[in-house]
């Protein structure tokens, strides 16, 4: 039954770390559009401005976009943070009355 638990609780902590870096990956992502933006070529006077007007525009609905998904995502993580911490109480206490029941069971 503990080998069970422990199971159960390698899967969770397998789940909890994939949710964490595909959170992170969005946030990385979301910080790079906070940067600052230079452009590739010289682009001088009304050109120019065009130019970082609609990148912004771009950015902004990225922006977006990526909040929503990094708000999903830190939820699943979340819930996958509870998960494995309920996994890891279950598999501790199960390796307790393990430990409990051989000292109680007197070997011959």
């Amino acid at each position: 039954m503990s080998e069970l638990a422990n199971l159960i609780l390698d899967a969770q902590l397998a789940k909890l770390q994939v949710m964490a870096r595909a959170k992170q990956d969005s946030e990385i992502q979301l910080a790079g559009l906070a940067a600052a933006v230079a452009p590739a070529i010289d682009l001088s006077g009304l050109t120019g401005q065009r130019a970082a007007v609609q990148y912004q525009r771009w950015a902004d609905i990225r922006r977006t976009e990526l909040n929503l998904v990094l708000a999903r995502q830190t939820a699943a993580w979340m819930d996958a943070r509870v998960s494995a911490s309920l996994a890891f109480g279950k598999a501790e206490a199960l390796k307790s009355i393990a430990e409990n029941l051989k000292r109680q069971i007197p070997r011959d």
